[in-house]
């Protein structure tokens, strides 16, 4: 963790944030921390548009800090960095996810899940900043500071804006497809088709499994076959969910609204996985024991990646080359995006080019 017996420096920044949960966005002005011996000073090139961005600016969740710079799928090149960073020069594409800083020191950090961490996990944005104090300000913005073991290399194969998602979209799904050894043989199913869920389908298919898209939408077949799935099922087709119980091994359910779980327990084999991801703003009608029971079932979840798995995963990315589907959207248009995004019009995620700010 970056410290300091004096108060740092600061540079001036320009971004836009939320004032309350109920304005929209608009320009606004901060500070950074000039970088300390161990920082690497970004400038950002694109920021993806994440649902928790919406969530956390309207307070949905609850415990919201304002005012409110989002974003934490970034992707920079870096301008400057301290004396005693060694993975990065000048120019470096370069990348910041969910979370800046942890405890170092708890047994989740030390075995490189920071995600998990039981101290004191400081997130991009919305979290307590403990250099500067007051929040952390997130990648709707110019420039960022950052932790040396908190930025990532991104490999020059992939397209930079197409990358950016896979800080959140992209972790968040390949974390539990390694976690339950996801590969040749298994049968996999994602639970939406947005943001997570197109991801799910491309990772799941790049490490070998059948990968079967549920949807609620029949219009999204042919597309969930392009990105990668063998075969689509609507999921308010109860008769048609009820031909494939005891299929699967795994089950990644990304969708973020209160729905009914058992039916989807009750398409795992026995010993199968239904892992979420997806986070409602109101809890998921409570599943039947039954469905656990009968079959030794598993219900669990996953929250993004540590580190060191994030920067496999965008490896793994670029050695397949993999990014994900987005529209590059001006800053200007960002409240607008949000709207869109509530009514699932988006293709599969927004990225903000930040030159445009």
């Amino acid at each position: 963790m970056t410290t300091s017996t004096q108060s740092p420096t600061r540079i001036p920044s320009r971004g836009w944030a939320a004032t309350d949960a109920r304005s929209p966005l608009a320009p606004f002005a901060f500070e950074r921390r000039s970088p300390g011996p161990k920082d690497v000073h970004l400038d950002i090139l694109y920021c993806g548009v994440c649902h928790s961005d919406l969530h956390q600016v309207r307070d949905e969740w609850g415990g919201s800090r304002f005012p409110m710079v989002p974003g934490h799928e970034i992707v920079g090149r870096v301008r400057q960095m301290g004396g005693q960073v060694m993975r990065f020069k000048v120019g470096d594409l370069a990348a910041v996810g969910c979370m800046v800083d942890s405890c170092r020191t708890c047994p989740d950090c030390r075995e490189g899940v920071e995600q998990f961490c039981q101290k004191t996990l400081t997130f991009t944005y919305n979290s307590p900043d403990p250099i500067l104090g007051g929040s952390t300000y997130g990648g709707y913005s110019d420039q960022i500071v950052v932790d040396q073991d908190f930025v990532l290399q991104v490999s020059p194969k992939l397209d930079p804006a197409a990358a950016a998602p896979l800080l959140c979209a992209g972790i968040t799904t390949y974390s539990p497809l390694r976690h339950w050894k996801v590969g040749a043989g298994h049968r996999v199913g994602i639970v939406g088709l947005g943001g997570l869920g197109h991801m799910g389908v491309k990772l799941a298919r790049a490490m070998g499994a059948g990968v079967t898209l549920f949807t609620t939408s029949p219009g999204k077949s042919e597309d969930a076959k392009r990105l990668g799935a063998d075969e689509v099922i609507i999921s308010r087709n109860a008769e048609e969910m009820k031909k494939h119980g005891n299929r699967f091994d795994f089950i990644l359910d990304t969708v973020a609204a209160p729905h009914n779980l058992d039916a989807y327990l009750n398409l795992l084999k026995r010993d199968g996985t239904l892992c979420l991801v997806g986070v409602p703003d109101q809890p998921h009608p409570s599943p039947s024991a039954f469905s656990l029971i009968g079959r030794r079932r598993q219900l669990a979840g996953s929250l993004i990646g540590g580190i060191r798995e994030t920067q496999e995963m965008l490896d793994f990315c670029a050695e397949r080359g993999i990014v994900s589907d987005i529209e590059l959207i001006p800053i200007q248009q960002i409240n607008q995006a949000y709207e869109r995004m509530l009514k699932s019009d988006v293709k599969y995620r927004f990225v903000i080019d930040l030159k445009t700010l």
